[in-house]
């Protein structure tokens, strides 16, 4: 759909972490740059957190406008705040969208809110692009909420042949469905590597010895 004013696509991208913002950066300033959309990037959910930092500010650090702040009030992790946040970013995306009417809805992955926001685009009718659908974390309510998300999308781009095949499986239309990569490779082959006298500064630490790094990512 085309914006008769303006003569570009409004697009809305929601972001809600700074995982997933670090994977959608290249892709919001390469369409940013697209005289052909009109971006409109809404922060919420955990950039919006003093305990996890005020993330948001990074996305203007990289000199991203963003439209609209999203607060939910994420707080424990419980079943009832888990409901209570998403009960929320389900009522306030709901507005924004009647207040804006964007073209397009564009959200990658699996979180609760992001759930919430396509239940609210769905029911408006916006059209959903979906990032990273057809991926598999079993034993995990991100399974439920990914695999949900897909079914409200009418376009879907996930990250290898596998992925795409799930999403077909799902009954998904396979000319709805895109094998497109992984959007990191992006971010890697952007990113500036420090040299290692630079990296032991960074961080503090002398590689005297042969050195292993291991990191841990805990699944609820």
């Amino acid at each position: 759909m085309l914006n008769k004013q303006t003569n570009k696509i409004n697009i809305c991208i929601v972001t809600g972490s700074r995982a997933e913002y670090g994977l959608l950066k290249p892709l919001i300033k390469l369409m940013i740059s697209n005289k052909d959309f009109d971006v409109k990037v809404v922060a919420t959910a955990s950039h919006l957190e003093k305990k996890f930092g005020y993330t948001y500010k990074e996305i203007e650090k990289d000199n991203i406008p963003i439209h609209q702040k999203i607060n939910i009030s994420i707080g424990e992790t419980s079943a009832d705040n888990i409901n209570q946040s998403f009960s929320k970013c389900l009522s306030k995306s709901s507005t924004y969208f009647v207040e804006n009417k964007p073209d397009y809805l564009l959200i990658l992955g699996d979180r609760y809110e992001m759930l919430a926001i396509a239940i609210a685009a769905y029911i408006h009718q916006i059209p959903i692009a979906h990032i990273n659908g057809g991926e598999a974390t079993s034993g995990t309510m991100d399974e439920g909420f990914r695999h949900s998300i897909s079914k409200l999308s009418s376009l879907h781009f996930p990250s290898t042949e596998n992925y795409r095949q799930r999403l077909i499986q799902l009954g998904e239309n396979p000319t709805t469905v895109f094998n497109v990569g992984v959007l990191s490779v992006d971010n890697i082959n952007n990113f500036k590597l420090l040299s290692k006298s630079e990296l032991e500064k960074s961080i503090n630490f002398k590689f005297t010895n042969p050195t292993a790094i291991i990191t841990f990512h805990p699944v609820p």
